[in-house]
């Protein structure tokens, strides 16, 4: 069903599990995002699913966002691709028709915690971990982060996670509103199924319905948002930081900022 080991799917009792699965970190790529764009969209198609979780494989991360060394070129058209394949798949689960619940069972960075940001309910375990930390590295969040986020935490938390680069624990992000629900560890993924169960004991088209209206009145803002955040992303890879920022990463250094 998925055209990619890096997304693995499996189907039970009309619940789709999708699991991230590209170790070590479960981090995302030009493989790995157009895959789970190609899973939600075939999900969509299929009566006989109700509800989609996703999760990462193994027990320490759900997903650290973007692999940063395909930015290190600085290539802008790069960073373009990455964008648009962000937003593509993101935008294609945020829409599904079902309910979507991310159990978080590890650390969610980045489009780690994109994707989450993007589905309908959030479930995390005890012990993980939740930032947006691009702007350490000279980059910014543009797979929804800034919209996301901001609006289920409010503008003030949602900057001081993202300008300050503040990460939080899974006991704060519920305080927050940022998820739903903390278990112990292990447990994220029975716990939702479990409630995956019971939305899919509820009306299908009536979900479909109600889902379609509790998102109107955040789309006719958060459209335009999405494609600005994007255009910024792209516009990050003119700077001198965006360089400095990734490669410093990857060299396990500290950067040196050069723009003003």
């Amino acid at each position: 069903m998925s055209p990619s080991d890096k997304v693995l799917v499996s189907i039970s009792d009309g619940i789709a599990v999708v699991t991230i699965n590209n170790p070590a970190a479960n981090t995302w790529d030009l493989e790995s995002l157009p895959a789970l764009e190609a899973v939600v969209n075939d999900l969509n198609g299929r009566s006989d699913v109700r509800a989609l979780v996703i999760t990462g494989q193994g027990e320490k991360f759900f997903s650290a966002g973007a692999n940063l060394n395909q930015f290190a070129s600085g290539d802008p058209v790069a960073a373009g691709a990455m964008g648009e394949a962000f937003g593509a798949a993101f935008e294609t689960l945020a829409d599904y028709r079902g309910v979507s619940i991310a159990a978080i069972n590890g650390y969610a960075m980045g489009g780690g915690l994109e994707v989450a940001l993007a589905c309908d309910i959030r479930i995390a375990e005890s012990h993980a971990a939740l930032a947006l930390p691009e702007a350490r590295v000279g980059l910014l969040p543009c797979a929804g982060g800034t919209q996301r986020l901001a609006q289920l935490v409010g503008e003030g938390w949602a900057k001081r996670m993202i300008l300050c680069g503040e990460r939080v624990s899974a006991d704060k992000a519920m305080t927050l509103g940022l998820v739903e629900e903390v278990v112990e560890p292990g447990s994220s993924l029975a716990t939702a199924i479990d409630l995956a169960k019971r939305a899919s004991d509820q009306s299908p088209t009536s979900i479909a319905a109600c889902k379609r209206l509790i998102h109107s009145a955040r789309d006719l803002a958060i459209g335009a948002g999405l494609v600005a955040e994007r255009d910024e992303f792209v516009a990050l890879f003119s700077t001198e930081d965006q360089r400095e920022g990734v490669n410093a990463f990857l060299e396990k250094r500290a950067p040196e900022w050069k723009n003003r």
